[in-house]
Order: structure tokens, then C-alpha cells, then sequence
């Protein structure tokens, strides 16, 4: 069966959830890409991780995604809508206390890097209420932003929302060093473009070898924190 929450019946989630069932809850964002990626691509990214996660292990719903995060460094390129850190972290904070009216174990993936600390603050909120809650921040190597990694991800998922004929680079120093100037002015002030990194030697087989590794981390952090073991008498 489907494994998406919003696909089921609230018996059906009920069953899972006397067995042990894990809710993993996909964090995103809606910001621009460059020219040439869709404002859905960290939504996108984590949905993938959540569903690849469910279909590797017994025992996990993927709920709806959560497609708003704290994008303010992306303001002033159009379709960029931002909730900010604080409201971020009330709605995960909240989202979180109610699913844990239902489960027993939620798990917060997230693939937007400016989600961080306001995921973070919540998730250890709800853990400090004695709820078991886990947070999984997907982190991969490359440029960042909108560069060759996340672009080959989407070729991966995806190949038909990536406008080629668009690929332009952009700012190509690295993160530790663009960081100043992030905080300080946002994106706009180091490129017109949105992009940080250079997107032209993107490929889906690079974009597979990233997916994969991201999902094996991701596997790995849902092991130590809740073994399979632990699962056994689910059904999906």
C-alpha cells in the first residue's frame, strides 16, 4: 500500500501505530533556484529521502511536506516565499505536538540548510517534553546553492523541470567564505542570478550518487535512533 499518510484511512494509520509505526515528515522550502530549477527543489530533495526511506524499511508513513522554511537570504527573486525562522519553528514545534497525539515517533527531514537552526530549536523542544522526535538534516558535498549538486539531484528525480537552456554559474566561492556576506546582504548581493557554484557540468548519474548517499545516511540515523528491530510487527 501507498506509503503516504494522506493516502490512508485514520484506521488504517491506527493499525501502524499500535505496531510502532515512525511518522517521517518531509521539511522543505519554496525559493528560488537559479534560472533553471523549480522553486520546489528542496521540497522535492526531501520528499525523496522520506519516500526512499519508507520503501527500504517497514513501518513508515511519509506525511504531506512542509514547503515553507526560512528562505529570507533568497528575498528579492521572485516566487521566494519565506515564513522565517520563527514561525518556522512554531509550526514544527506544533505539527510536532500534534502528530505526537497519533505517534509515537516522528521524524523531521529536512533539505533546506536555512531551516537548520529553527528545526532544530523545535525538534529539541519537543524532545525536551519527552516526546521521541529525531531530525535528520540532509547535508552532501558541492557548491551551494542551485550549483552542480542540487542541479544533478534533480536530473535524477526529475529531468523534465530542469530548463537546460537556462543554465547559467554563478558565484563560485565556496560557502565557508560566502557566509559574511549571506548574513549580512542575502543572495542577491554576491549574484544576479540566484546560483551559487556552476551548474553546467550537472548530471543525473552524479545527482544518483548524491540521492543514494543522502539516503543511506538518512537510513543510518533511523537505525540508531529506532532499530528495526523495534518494528517487527508492522505491516506497510
Amino acid at each position: 500500500m501507498d506509503d503516504a499518510l494522506a493516502a490512508r484511512t485514520w484506521p488504517e494509520v491506527g493499525e501502524l501505530v499500535a505496531a510502532g509505526a515512525v511518522l517521517a515528515v518531509p521539511v522543505g522550502s519554496t525559493e528560488q533556484h537559479g534560472p533553471h530549477l523549480p522553486l520546489s527543489t528542496d521540497t522535492d530533495i526531501a520528499v525523496h529521502l522520506c519516500r526512499r526511506l519508507a520503501a527500504g524499511r517497514t513501518g513508515v508513513l511519509v506525511a504531506p511536506p512542509v514547503a515553507y522554511g526560512s528562505s529570507g537570504e533568497h528575498a528579492g527573486f521572485a516566487g521566494t516565499l519565506s515564513i522565517g525562522q520563527a514561525a518556522l519553528e512554531l509550526l514544527i514545534l506544533e505539527l510536532g505536538r500534534s502528530a505526537f497525539d497519533t505517534f509515537g515517533r516522528v521524524l523531521f527531514v529536512s533539505a533546506h540548510g536555512g531551516n537548520a537552526e529553527a528545526v532544530t530549536r523545535a525538534v529539541d523542544r519537543l524532545r525536551h517534553e519527552s516526546r521521541d522526535a529525531s531530525l535528520f538534516l540532509a547535508s552532501y558535498p558541492g557548491d551551494a546553492h542551485a550549483g552542480r549538486a542540487e542541479t544533478s539531484m534533480q536530473l535524477a528525480l526529475d529531468p523534465a523541470v530542469v530548463r537546460r537552456d537556462q543554465v547559467v554559474a554563478g558565484d563560485p566561492r565556496p560557502l565557508r567564505e560566502l557566509l559574511p556576506l549571506l548574513r549580512s546582504g542575502g543572495v542577491r548581493s554576491v549574484t544576479d542570478t540566484g546560483v551559487l557554484g556552476d551548474p553546467s557540468s550537472a548530471d543525473a548519474q552524479h545527482g544518483r550518487t548524491l540521492l543514494d548517499g543522502l539516503v543511506a545516511d538518512l537510513v543510518r540515523h533511523v537505525e540508531a535512533a529506532w532499530p528495526a528491530s523495534d518494528l517487527s510487527g508492522v505491516r506497510s
